[in-house]
């Protein structure tokens, strides 16, 4: 409503009357300062995830590998709130933007197993699948006890959680997406940064010393 009255009324008002200004208060001009301060912590957020992934991997190029699922997560978030005629609104975004730095975890898992498996000499395309097969259990239970953990208040049909539903939705339904997605689409996007030879080069593991 605001938004159209920005645009189709109120430039025939000024046309009138000018000299008149016109500014927006009350809950959108409070509205437009959460969405942005959401937007800096979600870029100092990513910015930190990134910096100590790169000391972590030593590699400016791989973080990324881990933070590409955090995309596909709005995926899940979005179909969540379809399916349970859930209006997107600040809550669905303020939950997405949490959802970022819990995606990675499992994304982690992965690329440290892909990097071990390329230390012992596989190459990408044996190493991703034979990652995705070792680590799958582990990715699952990690989401689905998170999952579980929220699903409580995801169905709480009291008035006082109902702005905390869509918040909760978002991380519920974008973390089963990316679980699904995560086993593609990270060995797939590592596998591409390698035919680009933007990987780091594995480290072999010492040798054990012969027994005399």
């Amino acid at each position: 409503i605001v938004r159209d009255t920005v645009a189709t009324f109120l430039p025939g008002l000024e046309a009138e009357h000018p000299g008149l200004s016109v500014t927006i208060k009350g809950a959108k001009e409070a509205a437009d300062k959460t969405r942005s301060s959401m937007f800096s912590g979600l870029l100092i957020g990513l910015f930190v995830v990134f910096t100590a992934l790169s000391i972590q991997l030593r590699s400016y190029v791989e973080p990324l590998v881990v933070m590409a699922i955090i995309p596909f997560a709005l995926i899940g978030a979005v179909a969540g709130h379809l399916a349970m005629g859930i209006d997107m609104s600040m809550p669905s975004m303020l939950g997405f933007a949490s959802l970022a730095g819990i995606v990675v975890n499992d994304s982690i898992l992965l690329v440290h197993v892909i990097k071990a498996e390329r230390a012992k000499g596989l190459s990408v395309a044996e190493a991703a699948p034979k990652a995705a097969l070792a680590r799958f259990r582990a990715i699952l239970l990690t989401s689905i006890t998170t999952i579980v953990g929220v699903a409580p208040l995801l169905f709480e049909t009291s008035l006082q959680a109902q702005p905390l539903v869509p918040m909760v939705a978002s991380i519920a339904f974008g973390l089963t997406a990316t679980t699904l997605l995560i086993l593609l689409v990270v060995p797939a996007f590592y596998a591409v940064l390698e035919d680009l030879g933007l990987t780091s080069q594995p480290i072999a593991p010492p040798a054990l010393p012969a027994h005399a």
